[in-house]
């Protein structure tokens, strides 16, 4: 087993440096270095909810946890223009908007989501009829401003404007689908209805909502892997590859079956709730984001999380062997320890990716951290702390979401048969 992990290290190395050898200016290299921040708790900026009135029968709405709607008007010429602004600054963007649209007779409107300045449109809108299924708006309805900046590699624009249709049927407008706390909530109790699932609370966040934490696993606690995910609001699709992740580990394949007599899981689904049921760009209600919380630990969110696995290691004797907090970024990403730094197990991460990579005719896009990175976010605090082979998941905003799920159900049955294999 030791030689086939120091295989998949090497052929982990050798895909880094290939994937850093083509990489030209113009793509895109991931995320930068991550700096120590201050995580003091800073004021935020409540939205005003309740129903706009835009005059001709059409009226909008933010009043539904989830939403982020900060202004709504009709100009002279007709249009409408939605002002979508974030809960502080400075702020790492992800521009969140969520609203609801209805009008008394059916009608076509344009509406432009608008930004303040340095911000940008970022994500492509996705339209529903009842706030749970959702479509891409088609391109020809769609249209992108001026870009706030020639230079960079991606496309940054100003402002989107929208072609829509609406009537006496709410039409649901969203950065991403809305997966509220309420909702993390009912997919834990359905999965809870097998015995061998459990949940509880471990705390509260700032604003008094629980932190939710299901177990996996009939063993005893001597093997363990921990899961995170939704520090950040608007990052759904980290989130939906979460669940696929976590439902194959609670299946009913054999593999499953095996894994959890042997291994405990633990998964906290949604981290920040605060930040998602106030609609957020990025932060919780304490105006910080949490993934820089992990070295200073302020933020009540973070505390939690870190006094579970702390408490749960220290009083079992058990050894975390493996831990995973998905993100959403514009295209998937993988970042990893570096290979250099051995935890409790040496190449689990490495092989793992390789395995789903082939399985699924895949090229992945691996950044690993610095060797001597600061243990400022999560994954990099489950393996300073624990010794756990660490991974941020990211996954794109518009990776299909088939495909999504299918990464993140075949990630955990490779992460099973690994872990089942031994050392």
């Amino acid at each position: 087993m030791r030689q086939k992990q120091a295989y998949a290290t090497l052929f982990f190395l050798m895909l880094i440096v290939g994937l850093w050898s083509c990489k030209t200016s113009e793509q895109w290299a991931g995320q930068a270095p991550i700096r120590i921040v201050p995580t003091n708790t800073l004021p935020i900026q409540k939205q005003q909810l309740g129903t706009f009135d835009l005059g001709q029968g059409v009226y909008a709405s933010n009043d539904f946890v989830g939403a982020r709607l900060n202004g709504i008007t009709r100009g002279d010429d007709g249009k409408l223009l939605a002002l979508i602004t974030p809960e502080n600054t400075p702020i790492n963007p992800s521009p969140w908007y969520s609203f609801k649209l209805w009008a008394e007779e059916e009608q076509e409107v344009s509406l432009k989501l608008s930004y303040l300045n340095g911000s940008f449109h970022r994500y492509h809108p996705l339209l529903s009829r009842d706030g749970k299924s959702w479509q891409r708006l088609p391109e020809d309805k769609y249209q992108r401003g001026a870009l706030i900046d020639n230079e960079s590699p991606r496309e940054l624009p100003k402002d989107a404007t929208l072609q829509l249709t609406i009537g006496p049927d709410t039409l649901w407008v969203s950065a991403q689908e809305l997966n509220t706390s309420l909702d993390a909530a009912n997919w834990i109790a359905g999965l809870t209805e097998q015995p061998y699932i459990t949940q509880s609370v471990i705390g509260e966040s700032r604003e008094g909502r629980p932190i939710r934490l299901m177990k996996i696993g009939e063993s005893d606690d001597q093997q363990m892997i921990f899961v995170l995910s939704r520090q950040h609001p608007p990052e759904v699709t980290g989130y939906l590859a979460m669940q696929a992740f976590v439902e194959a580990i609670a299946s009913d394949d054999p593999l499953a079956e095996r894994f959890r007599q042997s291994f405990n899981t633990y998964v906290v689904p949604m981290a920040n709730p605060d930040g998602v049921d106030n609609g957020h760009w990025r932060h919780n209600a304490g105006g910080i984001d949490l993934n820089r919380d992990w070295e200073r630990v302020n933020q009540p969110e973070v505390q939690v999380v870190q006094a579970f696995l702390t408490e749960k290691v220290t009083t079992s004797g058990g050894t975390l062997y493996f831990g995973v907090d998905f993100h959403s970024t514009w295209e998937d990403i993988y970042y990893t320890i570096n290979p250099e730094l051995e935890g409790n197990w040496p190449g689990l991460v490495p092989q793992m990716i390789t395995n789903m990579a082939t399985e699924l005719g895949l090229e992945p896009n691996i950044r690993p951290n610095d060797v001597d990175s600061i243990t400022i976010n999560s994954s990099r605090y489950f393996f300073s702390e624990f010794g756990a082979e660490s991974l941020t998941y990211e996954v794109g905003d518009n990776t299909p979401r088939d495909l999504l799920k299918r990464k993140g159900e075949v990630s955990a049955m490779e992460l099973m048969e690994l872990l089942l294999s031994g050392k």
